[in-house]
Formats: C-alpha cells, sequence, structure tokens
C-alpha cells in the first residue's frame, strides 16, 4: 500500500511529465469518510483529459445510479467506481452519513463484486433508491444463475461475499428478470438517538 510520501513522489513525478494527467477534485464530499483502502487510489474515468484540468466527480463521469440505473463494464475495476458512485449518492446526493455510506459502500461492493466474478458477463448496471426509512441498492446482469448462501468457516478465504451481505443489509433478495436477474439489498436508516 502506498504512503503518503509515495503519493506525494507520484505527484511530483508526474508534473515531472508533461504527458502526465494528473486527477482532482472540482469539490470534495463533505465530511469524507476516514480513509479506508478503497478510498487510497484514485479510480480511472472514461476518456481523458488535458494535464492538470479539474476532473469531475463520478457522478458526472458515470451518471447518478438514483435517477437512472449506471452501465458499468464487469471488470474488477469497477467496483471501485461503483463503491465511489455508492458514497457520492448516499453522502453527496442524499446528504445520509459517512457511517451510513460505509455500509451502503460495503455492500455495493460485494453486489459489484458477485457480479464481476460469477456470471460472465460483459456488463452490469448499479441502481439505489431513497425509501423512507432506507435505500436499496441494486446490481441487474444478464446472468439467471441464482446466487447461494454458503456456510462460512474462520479459515474460509472466499465465499464470504453474500454471508457479509446477510448480516449486514436489513433484508435482501434476487429477482429473475426476463433476461438475467437483479440481486438487490436493503439498508435502513438507523432510529435517531
Amino acid at each position: 500500500m502506498a504512503g503518503l510520501e509515495e503519493v506525494e513522489q507520484l505527484h511530483r513525478d508526474q508534473a515531472a511529465h508533461p504527458a502526465a494527467v494528473v486527477r482532482r477534485s472540482r469539490r470534495p464530499l463533505p465530511r469524507p469518510l476516514p480513509s479506508p483502502a478503497y478510498r487510497r487510489f484514485p479510480t480511472t474515468a472514461p476518456g481523458g483529459g488535458p494535464a492538470g484540468a479539474a476532473v469531475a466527480g463520478p457522478i458526472e463521469l458515470w451518471g447518478n445510479p438514483a435517477v437512472d440505473e449506471v452501465r458499468l463494464p464487469s471488470r474488477p475495476e469497477s467496483a471501485a467506481v461503483a463503491r465511489r458512485l455508492a458514497e457520492a449518492v448516499v453522502v453527496g446526493h442524499w446528504g445520509m452519513s459517512p457511517r451510513f455510506a460505509e455500509l451502503a459502500v460495503l455492500l455495493v461492493s460485494e453486489l459489484v463484486g458477485n457480479a464481476v466474478r460469477h456470471t460472465g458477463a460483459r456488463t452490469f448496471a448499479l441502481r439505489m433508491s431513497r425509501r423512507r426509512r432506507g435505500i436499496r441498492i441494486e446490481v441487474r446482469d444478464p446472468s439467471r444463475a441464482l446466487p447461494c448462501l454458503m456456510p462460512v468457516r474462520d479459515m474460509d478465504t472466499s465465499g464470504r461475499g453474500l454471508f457479509l451481505i446477510d448480516q449486514v443489509a436489513d433484508r435482501w433478495g434476487v429477482d429473475l428478470l426476463p433476461r438475467g436477474k437483479c440481486t438487490w439489498v436493503e439498508l435502513r436508516l438507523p432510529d435517531p438517538a
């Protein structure tokens, strides 16, 4: 993992090379989460731009999954994009707490990971909706293979995704579609203190 010194050196090296593209966000999200691992590395956005140009946030680049479904390529890197989109929607668009956003990001990461790893599809779609007492996150893919909740042992190194979803989400399920399926989770807002 890159430390702060390595990141600063990377930025100094990029400034020395005129062809390097330095990406900066136009505006930070309010009260960012305390640097979890998924925020340490930038996500490559589609297209490019001139060196030093400001880059739009994830919603401007990829779309807003709270407004319409966002289609992403079925590659491991898309999980980082989906996490950034989820955080931007939950904190920036809906104004919910960063702690709640962490749970939503975790669920998105697991849903997307399962879609990328197990479906063999070229793309998947992410959609988020606000409910009266919480949120719903949906990942749609063209596979009709149903996920299966397996028992998890302490030494297992894989197969924990659906178990984690089952532990964190208030409700989850799978809806079969004419072409594929929609795996969804619902997360209830915490009661006010």
